[in-house]
C-alpha cells in the first residue's frame, strides 16, 4: 500500500554542522565546501553550513558555501542572539536555523532561565534575523520532552513576528512514531514543519518518516547519519525508504548516494559499519550459496533495490557458506571453464580455505583452478630481491631486482611510507611491459603482538581488468610485495 504524504519532501542537510560535530571530526572550510558541492549536486534543498558563532573556520566555510552559486539554500545554526545573527548575515547565508530550548529541562537546568525569558529571547531574535533579510527556522531543541502547549505558542508568535518556518527537534532520540504522529500534525496548521530527529534508541528514520506522513514537509538528515551520540536521521536511508517503500518520488539523484557516502566517510575519517543498510560494505555482496544462487538468477530475488540505483555494485565473494554457483559464476569471470566434476572439486577447496577463516581472492581461486585442471602456467614475474630503507629522517626508498619475463631488471622507488615505495618499484619494474596500477590496498592482522601475522590484500587493474591477492607474512612490507608479484602475475599470466 503506497503512504500518501502532504508534500513532496524537502530534505535539509546539516551533516557540515550536526554531523561535525561527531566527536573527533574536523572538516576544514575547502573540506566543507567539497562536501557542499556534492550535496548540492545529489538534489538537496538545504545545506545547513554550520553554527556562524564556532569558529573563524565556521565563518570562512559559511562565506565559501554561500559564494559558491550552488543554487542552494545556504543555512546556518543560531543561538537566539544578535551576535550570532550579525555572523550569519553578514556571511551570506541565506537562512538561519534558530534553535531556542522549548522544554522546562532545558530552560531550566541549561539556561537557568524562565519560560518568558526564553519566549522573549525567540521573538527578539526572530524579528532581528528578518530585519537583516534572513529566511528564519525557528527550532524548539528538546521539543519531544516539552510542554506542546507551550511550545505551540512559541511557534505560533515566532510565525506573527516573521518565522518562516519552524522544525521539531527530537533532541535526544526519545519520540516514538506514535508520538510523532500526535504531535506534529497541529504545528503543520502554523507554519511548514521540519523534523530533526537524532537516533539514541534507533527511532530517528522511523520518526523521520512517520513525521513526514503526518504532514511534516522537510527531513533534517546528516550523511551516513553522523551526529552527535549515536548520530542523526541518516540521509540514505531517509531517501531510499520513501523512493523504494512509500513510492515518494523525491528528486534526489540516488545514483549519487554512494559516491556522496563515500566522500564524508573519507574527509570525517568515519568508517562505514560494513552492515550499514544501502551504503555499508556488505549491502550488496554475497556469499550464502542460496543467496548467490538466487541473486545470479534474478537479483530480486535477494535485494530490495538495483545497487546501481544507489551507485553501487554487486559482489559474490567466495568462503565456507558459498554454492556452486557463486564459484562458476566467479571462474567464468577470470576465464575459467570447467567440469561439473571439476567444480566440485574447486568448491571444496574453496570451502576448506574459508573454514580456515581466510579470504578467497581472485588470486586464490586461480591457484585453485590451476591446479585442479592441471594448468601448469610459468609465471612471468618471479622476485630476485628487494631492500627498503626508511627511518624519521630519511625518505622512504624501495630498490626491487625482479626476473620479467625471464629478463633481469632492477627499479627503485621513493613514496609515502616504506610500503607506498615498495609497490611504486614493483610497479616500475613491470612498466615495460604492462600498466599496472593499485586500486585498493587492506592489511589486518591476523594475530596479536608486535610479531603479529599481517594479512595484505590488493586489489590491481591492468587493461581495464581487476584481480585482488593476498599476502599474508609477519612483515607488512614483505606481505605486501608478496601479494602484489601474486596479482601481477595473474594480470600478465595471458601475456607469458
Amino acid at each position: 500500500m503506497i503512504a500518501l504524504f502532504v508534500h513532496k519532501p524537502r530534505f535539509l542537510d546539516t551533516t557540515l554542522r550536526d554531523g561535525e560535530q561527531t566527536p573527533g571530526v574536523t572538516l576544514t572550510p575547502d573540506q566543507k565546501l567539497e562536501v557542499a558541492c556534492a550535496l548540492s549536486d545529489i538534489g538537496i534543498d538545504v545545506i545547513e553550513a554550520g553554527s556562524a558563532a564556532a569558529s573563524e573556520g565556521e565563518l570562512t566555510a559559511i562565506g565559501l558555501i554561500s559564494d559558491a552559486g550552488l543554487g542552494t539554500e545556504c543555512c546556518t545554526y543560531v543561538r537566539a542572539l544578535p551576535y550570532d545573527i550579525d555572523l550569519a548575515a553578514d556571511a551570506g547565508a541565506d537562512s538561519v536555523h534558530l534553535v531556542v530550548p522549548a522544554s522546562d529541562l532545558h530552560i531550566v537546568e541549561k539556561m537557568r532561565k524562565t519560560r518568558d525569558e526564553v519566549y522573549a529571547m525567540a521573538m527578539s531574535a526572530v524579528e532581528y534575523a528578518k530585519e537583516r533579510g534572513l529566511i528564519v527556522e525557528l527550532s524548539g531543541e528538546d521539543a519531544s520532552r516539552a510542554d506542546q502547549a507551550f511550545l505551540s505558542h512559541i511557534f505560533t508568535d515566532g510565525v506573527a513576528h516573521g518565522a518562516d518556518r519552524l522544525c521539531f527537534c527530537d533532541t535526544v532520540g526519545i519520540l516514538t512514531p506514535e508520538r510523532t504522529a500526535e504531535f506534529i500534525p497541529p504545528l503543520t496548521r502554523i507554519a511548514p514543519v521540519s523534523i530533526h530527529c537524532h537516533n539514541d534508541l534507533g527511532f530517528a528514520l522511523p520518526n523521520t518518516i512517520a513525521a513526514l506522513k503526518s504532514g511534516a514537509s522537510c527531513a533534517h538528515v546528516t550523511v551516513n547519519g553522523l551526529g552527535e551520540r549515536a548520530g542523526n536521521t541518516p540521509f540514505e536511508e531517509v531517501v531510499m525508504s520513501l523512493e523504494v517503500l512509500y513510492g515518494v518520488d523525491t528528486g534526489i539523484h540516488t545514483e549519487r548516494i554512494y559516491p556522496l557516502s563515500t566522500l564524508v566517510a573519507r574527509l570525517t575519517g568515519i568508517d562505514l559499519p560494513a552492515n550499514k543498510a544501502i551504503v555499508g560494505s556488505m549491502a550488496f555482496t554475497h556469499e550464502s550459496g542460496i543467496h548467490a544462487h538466487g541473486v545470479l538468477r534474478n537479483a530480486r530475488t535477494y535485494e530490495p533495490v538495483p545497487p546501481e540505483m544507489v551507485g553501487r555494485t554487486r559482489r559474490i565473494v567466495l568462503g565456507k557458506h558459498s554454492g556452486k554457483a557463486s564459484v562458476e559464476a566467479s571462474l567464468n569471470e577470470l576465464g575459467y571453464t570447467v567440469t561439473a566434476e571439476q567444480l566440485s572439486a574447486i568448491l571444496s577447496r574453496v570451502k576448506t580455505l574459508g573454514e580456515e577463516g581466510k579470504r578467497v581472492t581472485d588470486a586464490d581461486l586461480m591457484a585453485i583452478a590451476d591446479t585442479v585442471l592441471q594448468l601448469v602456467c610459468t609465471p612471468a614475474l618471479s622476485l630476485r630481491q628487494f631492500t627498503v630503507v626508511s627511518g624519521n629522517k630519511s625518505t622512504p626508498t624501495a630498490s626491487v631486482t625482479m626476473a620479467v619475463n625471464g629478463a633481469e631488471t632492477t627499479s627503485a622507488a621513493t613514496g609515502n611510507g616504506p610500503v607506498d615505495a615498495a609497490i611504486r618499484a614493483l610497479q616500475d619494474s613491470v612498466s615495460d611491459v604492462a600498466d599496472i596500477s593499485l586500486e585498493d590496498y587492506h592489511v589486518d592482522a591476523i594475530t596479536g603482538g608486535a610479531d603479529a601475522l599481517v594479512d595484505v590484500t590488493v586489489k590491481l587493474r591492468k587493461d581495464g581488468k581487476i584481480i585482488t591477492s593476498r599476502g599474508a607474512r609477519t612483515d607488512i612490507i614483505t606481505a605486501s610485495v608478496e601479494a602484489v608479484i601474486a596479482g601481477m602475475n595473474r594480470l600478465l599470466r595471458e601475456d607469458t
